[in-house]
Parts: structure tokens; sequence; C-alpha cells
């Protein structure tokens, strides 16, 4: 430890003076690389670790005593080492004499000076060089000039023969022979450009764009004769077809000008006979104008359009063009007629128009819009589009007419005086008892099946503006489904419809329910389907505006309403059973004698209930969300029965405690093994158990008070001053040994401070009323979400309060900050003073 101590300083010292890039070069310029047998005193290296180098010297206590011997070989090798660096001190100080120095310096600055001057010798030599080479350049210069002019006078030869050679052909009109005499004139004036300054080049210039003009002029001439076939002086079609090959040379200005005057000559008639004032340009006539087009497109191709080149495609430039007019006059057309154009015109013209784009595109191997882009020229102002576009802004009058027909559809399941859906399907089956029960509502897929055919219909004539508003017709008609047909068909009947005062429940009702729960399952799964084939089917820019969600939801509200349908006659058929509960004299029963009256027609009517749902709810998931529901309500139902009993005895706790063992037998088998949960099992199991927990406290005896305290600390778990009351007010303690009691309690729990300060029982209601969820349909609503069942505010009397935050309205006691600190047991200052009060007054 010691050497290590000493050492430490000087790796510092080390560590800075000699950094690793320099031990690195110091050794690969000495080529000192370590080797195995390398001595460690030799290494140059950062980590020199001295403890290592005298462990090897000393391996054990034995080699302490050859001290001496290293010491002396460790002093010779330090002074060989100084002989060393002395020497090779005195050599470097050799090599540094400044006398060698110096001449070393003035031999490289008479190196710098001979290059200098090399320098200046060969600047001077390239001068030189230059001066003999210019008059080479000069010449050389004058050679170019000299060819470049040359060839430029035989360019302007060769165009002045050209220029009169095509001149003599346009006097004889021989149109072959001028193609290929204009595209040279063409092909060498291009070249004259640069030289257009020069007298005679602008004038040979002028002479070639007048030479055009004259040729335009002439084939416009020949063109009007050969259209017109003057029997005098007929042309042939083949100088014709020479002569557009001539406009193929004047330029692509010329020949469209050329195409558009011939199209123009050719729909010239079609303006004239079917103008949108007179009768034959009416919508009533439109297949018409189709008929009169081929007839033209015909003649066009088997006459007149044979003189054109291929390449030209004249037949679309005269296509767009009867589209571009045709659509004008449309959109006119369409726009006069209003309110008097009816569904049957518009879609009758529109599907001629998409029959004739059709055959447009079979004819010519491109759709109607591509061919339009294709002829648009650059400079257009509008963008041509196709026939069918007129018919757009229109479409509403469709959509209107679908709006009627699904009102037509649906009108005799809509209003007070209609006949709901439900009712029709109950009469149907009425008349045919060995049909089996309907699912689905047929009007829901009579309305989908509706759906998808208006839909495929309309996606084939447009995919915009029209789909979407078709879209928005969907949306009303699936909410006013929903609302109107569906929810409204689950109005509640009064109590004097009842069959009979046995049952007590509807079953057409709760049949009903179950139709509603299938049927509104299919809408909102189908309506998921019909919002993705929307989207698929329309254009783009809509397609993040298309959605059924609020739709889709309105389903799932009409599911919740037809559940507590069935949550509400479940509970008129338990109300009998519960009603012989609540007026159970308990205090009189002297004995335990199996179940009570009430409990098997309550088990009966339960499972009867369940039977009639369980093989008409298509989805399971509906019917464990029902069951939960159900469990959740009859334990309330029960609880409350009990509360109102009151006061209950130790015998009326034990036949009690019978009871609920046979109702959660009950609640724990009808669901059956396909429909039955763990979480069903345990929210059945949480809540019976502390009823049972409730019970078994009030089973045991007050006497001796200390047991009765010490079980209740022990069964329930709280030292709630106003929950012990609420037991010793449900067994029925008369008032004057409660006070004993309660001074006993408070003397017991103080001293437990472990216990909590609230429990189940703290929101236990011991005056129950009506229970307020099972209300109409249409205007309350169950959550089909898991973990967020109304059920479990149906048991709100039995859940335990929170830990933290506001205690519920039955506890007296706050909830602690601190578990570890002392409890309260006095927080309600009126509770309080009327426990001293009640002291005062007890009798000694």
């Amino acid at each position: 430890m010691e050497a290590n101590r000493l050492s430490m300083p000087a790796f510092r010292l080390r560590e800075d003076e000699l950094p690793p890039e320099l031990i690195l070069s110091i050794e690969r310029i000495l080529d000192l690389h370590s080797r195995g047998d390398t001595d460690p005193l030799e290494k140059l290296t950062n980590d020199f670790n001295p403890i290592a180098v005298l462990n090897d010297y000393f391996p054990d206590e034995a080699a302490l005593g050859q001290l001496e011997a290293v010491q002396a070989r460790l002093a010779e090798n330090e002074r060989a080492l100084k002989s060393e660096i002395d020497s090779l001190r005195e050599e470097l100080r050799k090599d540094q004499d400044p006398s060698r120095m110096q001449l070393i310096q003035e031999m490289i600055s008479d190196l710098l000076g001979q290059m200098s001057r090399i320098r200046e010798k060969a600047t001077e030599s390239e001068a030189v060089v230059r001066n003999i080479t210019k008059e080479i350049q000069v010449l050389d210069l004058a050679k170019k000039n000299l060819i470049l002019s040359m060839t430029t006078l035989k360019r302007l030869q060769m165009l002045v023969n050209a220029l009169s050679q095509l001149e003599d052909q346009i006097k004889e009109r021989k149109y072959h022979d001028i193609v290929q005499s204009l595209a040279a004139v063409k092909q060498i004036g291009a070249s004259f450009k640069p030289l257009l300054s020069v007298h005679r080049i602008s004038q040979l210039w002028r002479r070639v764009q007048e030479i055009q003009t004259e040729l335009r002029a002439m084939i416009d001439a020949d063109w009007d004769k050969f259209y017109v076939q003057d029997p005098a002086r007929p042309i042939k079609p083949s100088v014709v077809a020479d002569a557009c090959l001539v406009v193929d040379v004047l330029g692509p200005d010329v020949r469209t000008q050329f195409i558009d005057r011939y199209v123009a000559l050719e729909l010239k008639e079609y303006r004239r006979i079917f103008r949108a004032t007179d009768e034959a340009g009416q919508l009533d006539n439109l297949s018409r104008r189709f008929a009169w087009f081929r007839r033209l497109l015909q003649t066009h191709e088997t006459e007149q359009g044979r003189v054109f080149p291929a390449e030209w495609k004249v037949g679309w430039f005269l296509t767009a063009k009867f589209i571009e007019i045709t659509r004008d006059d449309m959109t006119a057309l369409l726009s006069k007629a209003g309110s008097k154009l009816t569904v049957k015109q518009l879609l009758d013209t529109l599907q001629e128009t998409m029959e004739f784009e059709s055959s447009i595109t079979r004819k010519f191997g491109t759709s109607a819009r591509e061919l339009l882009k294709a002829t648009t020229p650059p400079n257009a102002t509008r963008p041509l589009k196709p026939i069918t576009s007129a018919f757009e802004p229109h479409m509403g009058v469709y959509i209107d007419a679908q709006d009627k027909v699904l009102s037509d559809m649906l009108a005799q399941y809509r209003g007070p005086k209609s006949r709901s859906s439900l009712e029709a399907t109950n009469t149907s089956s009425a008349s045919d008892d060995g049909a089996p029960p309907v699912l689905v509502l047929p009007s829901s897929t009579e309305l989908f099946y509706f759906y998808a055919q208006t839909l495929d219909q309309c996606a084939k004539l447009f995919t915009g503006q029209p789909l979407y508003d078709l879209c928005g017709l969907f949306k009303k008609w699936l909410r006013i489904y929903a609302e109107e047909v569906l929810v409204a068909s689950l109005k509640k009947p009064s109590a004097l419809s009842r069959k009979s005062m046995d049952t007590r429940y509807d079953v057409t009702e709760l049949k009903n329910a179950c139709t509603l729960i299938n049927t509104a399952d299919y809408c909102q799964t189908t309506a998921l389907e019909l919002e993705e084939n929307i989207r698929d089917k329309c254009d783009e820019a809509f397609k993040e505006k298309i959605t059924l969600q609020e739709e889709r939801d309105l389903f799932v509200s009409a599911i919740s309403a037809a559940i507590l349908v069935m949550l509400r006659e479940l509970d008129a058929a338990c109300d009998p059973a519960f009603t012989t509960l609540s007026r159970t004299p308990w205090a009189t029963v002297k004995h335990v004698s199996g179940q009570s009256t009430y409990v098997d027609p309550l088990v009966k009517t339960i499972e009867e209930v369940a039977e009639t749902v369980k093989p008409l709810v298509e989805q399971k998931k509906y019917l464990r969300n029902f069951f939960d529901k159900a469990a959740n309500a009859v334990l309330t139902k029960f609880t409350n029965a009990l509360v109102k009993s009151r006061p209950l005895m130790e015998i009326g706790a034990e036949q009690l405690l019978i009871d609920l063992q046979a109702i959660k037998a009950c609640l724990l088998k009808v669901p059956g093994e396909a429909l039955i949960s763990s979480n069903y099992t345990k929210s059945v199991t949480k809540h019976t158990t502390r009823l049972e927990a409730l019970l078994k406290v009030i089973v045991t005896p007050v006497d001796p008070p200390e047991g009765f305290i010490l079980n209740y600390t022990l069964v329930i778990g709280d030292a709630s001053f106003s929950n012990f009351q609420k037991i010793l007010d449900l067994k029925g303690t008369p008032k004057s040994e409660q006070n004993d009691l309660l001074d006993s309690f408070l003397t017991i729990t103080s001293t437990k401070p472990e216990l909590e300060s609230t429990s189940f029982l703290s929101s236990l209601d011991m005056d129950p009323g009506q229970v307020a969820t099972l209300t109409s349909p249409g205007s309350s609503r169950v959550n089909l979400l898991p973990g967020a069942s109304t059920g479990e505010s149906l048991l709100a009397a039995l859940s335990s309060p929170p830990l933290t935050g506001a205690p519920s309205s039955g506890s007296d006691t706050p909830p602690r900050q601190d578990q570890t600190g002392r409890r309260e047991v006095f927080s309600d200052f009126k509770r309080f003073v009327s426990f001293g009060l009640r002291r005062e007054t007890m009798p000694p």
C-alpha cells in the first residue's frame, strides 16, 4: 500500500507529460514494441503498477532475503541508463550546433533564389512564344470566318433556289412536292434568324412568311371546294391529303386552326337543328342528338375524314366539340326545367348520356374524360367536361325521390297511429304458430337492401357530391329508423294491459325487446359495412367526411333501451315475491323451516324470464349484459325488501340467510354454462357475501354486548356509529337497550384504531323507495360498456364507499387521512349533542 501511495504522484505526472499518442509515437520510432519477455520497467505506459513489479521481485516472504541483491541490480541499471542518457544528450548537442544550422539556412535561401530566376525565365519564354504564334492565330480566325461566310453564302443560295422552286410548285398546286420544298425552306431559313439585320436576308425572310400565308389561303380554298364537292371543278381526295401534309409542315398552330375550321363546318348543321329553343333541342329529344352525331361520325370516317392523317385524330376533336356543345345545351335545359324536372326524366336522359359516352369509349379506346383532356388546347379558359357533368348539380331531384321512397317504405311503422314493426312481426308470427321466431325485423333488412341498390345505382352515375348527399340521406333515415321505429315501438304499456295478475310480466314485451336487440345489432353492424362501402366508392375528397358513427351509436342506445325493458319486465315479475318478503312479520317467526313461501315463485319467475330471452337474443354479449344487470336488480330489490320488513330478529335473519342462498344459487344457474362468466360469478358472490355478513351480525344475540360488538367489528370491520345503529334498527333492538349498546360500542371501538371508518353499510338506505333506474326506455340508456354496468348503481346500498375523498351520506365519520392516526369517533356535531342528551336522560 505504501509503495502504491508513493507511485501515484509519479503516475499523474507521467500521464500529464506523456499522452498516449506520444507514447505510441516514441515506441514506433525507437522500435520498443512490447514483447512477452520485456522488462516491465522498460514499458512506456500510463498505467504502470509498481505493486505488480514488486510482487514479481518478491513473490513470497522468503524472497525478501534477496533485497540487497535486487537493490544492487536496480542501482546498476540506473547508472547504465544515466550513462546512456548523457551520451545521447552530448550527441544531440553536437547536432544542434548553431554554425551548422546557419549553413543549412543559407543553402535553402540559395535554392529559393534559383527557383525564382527559373520562374522569370519561363515567363519571358512564354511571351516570346505568344508573339511568334500571334500571327498564326489571326490567320486561323480569318480561315474560320472565311469558311463561315462561304457556308452562309452557300445556304443563302440554297434558300433562294428552294424558294424559287417552291413558288413554281405553288403556282402549279403540286402539294406533294411542296411538302419537301417547304420543309427545306423552313429548315434553311431557321439558320438565318440571327442575320435578320441584313437587308437581303430580311427580304427573303419576309418572302418566306408571305409564301406560307399564300399556302394557307390556297389550301383553305381547295378544302372548301372539296368539302362542297363542286361537280364543275372536282378536287381529288389525294390532293387534299397532300395539302394536309403541307399543313403539318406549316406548324401545329395552323394544323389546329385547320381542324377547328373543319369541326365548325361539320357541326354547323347540328347547332342549327338542335337549338335549345326549338323542339328538337329539348331534353326529350336527347337520343336524336346522339343518333345524329353517330351518323355524322360515320360519314366523317368514310368520306371527308379519310383525307386527314391518322395522327391528327380529327375524330377526337369532332367528338370533343360535340360533347362541349351538347353539355352547354344540357346545362341550360336542366336549369330551365327547374322544379318541373322529374326523376324519371332525369334518370332517362342521364342513362342515354352515359350509354353514348360508353360507346365513345369503346370506339376510340379511351374514356370521354381522357379524350377531352387530350384535345383541350393549352390556352383554354375552362377545362372540358363530359356531358354527364351537366346532370351532377341536378341530382338533388334523384336524392329527393329516394327520400320519398324511404318515407313511404317506413310510413306504416312511424307516427302515433302507425303500426309498429314489432307489432306487424308478432301478428304474422301469431298467424303461423309453427313458424320459427323472427330474430331480426324484416323492415331493417328491407331498408339496407334498398340502401345497397340505391348506392350501386348512384355510384354508377356519380361518385362526388351526389354520392355524399346520398350518404347524408342514409344517415337521416337510419336515425329515424332507430328513434321512431325501434325505440318508439318499446313504449311501456299501461298496467291494465297485463293479461294476468299471476305472471305480472308481458311475454310479448320480452320477445319484442329481444327482437329489437337483434335488429339494432344487425343495423349497427351493417351500418359499418355500409360506411366502408360508401367510402370505397366515393371520390378522394369526400372519404374523410363519410362516417355513420353517430347513427351506430343510436342503435347501441336502442339496444340499451331494449335491455332496460327486459329489466322492467323482470322487475314487474319479481314484485309479488318481494312484496311478500317486505310484509312478512319476522318478529313473530319462532323457528326456521326451510325456504320461505316467496322464494319458489321468485326463482321460478327468474328462470322463466331467462328461458324466454336466451333463445331469442343472438349475440351472447347482450345476454351477459342483461344477466349482470338482472342479478344486481334482484339483489337490490331483496335488500330493499329486507330493510322494509324490519325488525328482523335473530330467527328472521336466519330464515333470510336460507332464502338468500336459494336466490344466489338461482342467479348463478340461470345464465347457463355458455353465458356465465367469472365476472358475473364474482359480482353475485360479492353482493351476496355482503348481505350474508349483514344477516350474520343480526343473527348474533346482543347478550353479552361485548361479544355482539366484537362480532360486528370482525364481520363488518368498521367503527361507524351510524352503521352500528343501522344494525340495531334492523335487528329490532329496543331503544332502551340501544343506548347501552352504543356506549359499549364507542368504548370498545375507541381501543381498536385498526378499524375502518366506513364499510358497505355506510351506503345502506334505511328508507328505500322505488328503484329509479327502471324507467321508460325512451328517456334512459343502459350502458353496455364493460365495467360500467348500471347494475352497480342498483346495489349502491351494498357497495363499499371510497377510502379517500368525500364520504357517502350514510357515514358519520370522515375518511381517514392517515391510517396510523387516531380515529375521530364523533365527527358529526349534531350526533354528538344528541348522544350527550341521551346519556343525561338515561335512568340511573
